[in-house]
């Protein structure tokens, strides 16, 4: 690992001017993917002046440690295909980092000291898995790994330096480590073991393996009701456990103390989703609140039950933490305005020198009627300009996610070249409830293009789009829905630009990591042996002798999510039929972590479009 300082090494204002020298003359649009960026950082809770975060400073998106106290900031990683994945630990001696094969997720734990040095195997005796949580103890010694595997389903091991690690869970179905209480004598562990990947229930376990206590809102996967994991309190013997339900139909904290069973509910008055994190003292909560496309913060006191906010600009609050003094810090940012970490305290807490990101238009908020209910688009469109104007539909992935109001460098790309650019939250985007997000199940990719259906309706009513010029577009699962609407739907798009796709589902189903698989089994009520006609009504194959579109796809040939054989098929059917497409196959896995790559992507993308749709 190379231990070079990215921000204030010797030389720091020649590297700043090399970076300012290379905007000249660059587009915008361009811009905006090379400004480093930053991440929230994470710090140590022994030792808070540490802290680990993720930049993109050199041109790749790697890990950085840096010293509060002494300000100096290192590089820690330095991979070809870029680093994300770290967790520093409590007493701030480590960082833990995961290494993968060229972005396929498959690998090991990997540590370095905070300090610096050779990196080494983080926990031996434990083969390459898939990543499956990781919680790390304050004695500095011991670790809580998550594993998953296609022959072994989820294991989690207790690790400690100097003895081999011993197995405390193993189930077929998927699960995580939660967390690790503050002296180590509690595991809380998420799991699926009724069989639905969309709801968790809550185990917790001794470092031995036994039980200690146990919490499932499922009934036995009959209840569509799921747990997650937010933390144990940060103070020595507190038995308390931080977790998110769904009781009364969105996400929302409780804290259960796993000792004597008592829950304490907050009920909280806010609309949309509600997550928190404690304070450092135990007495309080950093409350997360999302609603409508947008963040906001609250401190809530336990003792008085009392709920305060927290200033913050309006936007997308990315994520925050509160600091030893009470401070919070957060990222933040808004479509017009570039991401920054700021804090409580005022100003921007961690700000990468070099060339600066340029903002971009403010999104509108527009509400549609659907088959579902009322449906929360976002659009953009060049300052000035008057429709009807050629659209990009930039659908978003997961398909448990959301678009907000928060600063994406692709959808203003476009914006910059004369496109208005229109983000559905579908059904099964997160942050309007939970019976938004569980509607898609069966009907899968339907359900969603239903909704977006509605509001492209919409914004050709409107005026906002020329119906001859609408483009479909999305990475991932948002990929997927781009192929199965130019089939589903093929007169109503021109242009179809997908990214890392499912595209054959029943091959996508055999050849991707077994967490997706339990996922694809709980949308889709099986395996494609036991429901084969929901998976031929949902996969896009099914419909590629429709696509009159021309379509544009990228794969990352690494790809454990949306493996590249099931692209491969879909791809073949287009030759068999001379259709109009081109195929872009890069070396990493479900997306890349390389500014030059993702700017080649994009670039490929926009001269698609631009020698593809009408005049």
């Amino acid at each position: 690992m190379t231990e070079s300082n990215a921000f204030d090494a010797p030389g720091r204002a020649d590297h700043q001017t090399e970076r300012v020298e290379q905007g000249a003359g660059m587009p915008d649009w361009e811009k905006r993917f090379r400004a480093p960026r930053v991440s929230l950082p994470d710090w140590a809770e022994d030792a808070p002046d540490r802290s680990l975060f993720v930049s993109n400073a050199t041109g790749t998106y790697e890990l950085y440690a840096w010293d509060r106290a002494t300000g100096e900031q290192r590089q820690v990683t330095d991979r070809p295909n870029g680093t994300t994945d770290g967790v520093l630990s409590p007493d701030g001696e480590w960082i833990w980092w995961f290494d993968d094969k060229d972005g396929d997720e498959f690998g090991v734990w990997r540590r370095q000291r905070f300090a610096g040095g050779e990196d080494e195997l983080a926990a031996p005796g434990l083969d390459p898995s898939y990543p499956a949580g990781l919680a790390l103890g304050r004695d500095g010694r011991t670790a809580v790994v998550g594993r998953s595997t296609d022959e072994d389903g989820t294991t989690i091991h207790l690790a400690r330096t100097g003895e081999g690690p011993v197995e405390i869970y193993r189930h077929r179905e998927s699960a995580g480590v939660g967390d690790l209480s503050h002296d180590g004598s509690l595991i809380a562990v998420e799991h699926t073991e009724h069989g639905d990947a969309m709801h968790s229930a809550l185990r917790v376990l001794r470092p031995d393996g036994t039980t200690v206590a146990e919490l499932d809102d499922t009934e036995g996967g009959t209840r569509e009701l799921g747990l997650e994991v937010l933390g144990f309190a940060p103070v020595a013997g507190d038995t308390r456990l931080l977790i998110g339900h769904q009781r009364r139909g969105r996400w929302e904290p409780l804290v259960w103390d796993v000792a004597t069973g008592e829950e304490t509910d907050l009920a909280l008055e806010l609309p949309g989703d509600v997550s928190a994190e404690w304070y450092p003292d135990g007495t309080g909560l950093l409350v997360v609140h999302g609603f409508e496309a947008r963040g906001e913060l609250f401190r809530y006191d336990l003792a008085e039950r009392r709920l305060v906010r927290i200033d913050t600009p309006r936007g997308a609050v990315s994520g925050a933490t509160a600091r030893p003094d009470g401070s919070v810090e957060y990222l933040w940012s808004s479509a017009a305005r570039p991401p920054a970490v700021r804090s409580t305290t005022g100003g921007v807490v961690l700000d990468p020198p070099g060339m600066k990101s340029p903002g971009s238009v403010p999104v509108e908020d527009v509400w549609v009627e659907g088959p579902g209910g009322r449906i929360h688009a976002l659009v953009q469109k060049p300052a000035g300009a008057s429709g009807p104007l050629p659209t990009v539909f930039d659908i978003h992935g997961g398909p448990t996610w959301h678009d907000s109001d928060s600063f994406a460098a692709g959808p203003a790309a476009w914006v910059d070249h004369g496109y208005a650019v229109v983000r559905v939250n579908y059904r099964g985007s997160t942050g309007y409830g939970r019976a938004w997000t569980d509607a898609l199940k069966h009907r899968v990719g339907l359900i969603e293009l239903e909704d977006i259906a509605a509001v492209r309706e919409w914004a050709v009513a409107s005026g906002l789009a020329d119906p001859a010029r609408l483009i479909l577009t999305g990475g991932s699962w948002g990929g997927y829905l781009t192929l199965l609407g130019i089939g589903t739907q093929p007169d109503a798009w021109a242009v179809g630009i997908a990214a890392v796709p499912v595209a054959d589902y029943v091959t996508a189903y055999h050849d991707e990591m077994e967490a997706l698989k339990a996922m694809d089994r709980t949308l889709l009520g099986g395996t494609p042996e036991e429901v084969p006609e929901r998976f031929e009504a949902s996969s896009p194959i099914t419909y590629v002798d429709r696509v009159k579109a021309p379509v544009y796809i990228s794969a990352g040939v690494n790809d454990p999510r949306c493996p590249i054989q099931q692209i491969e098929n879909y791809v073949k059917r287009l030759e068999s039929r001379d259709a109009v497409h081109e195929v872009y196959r890069y070396d990493a896995g479900h997306g890349s972590l390389v500014v030059d790559e993702r700017i080649k992507q994009v670039r490929l993308e926009l001269a698609f479009a631009a020698e593809h749709l009408p005049a």
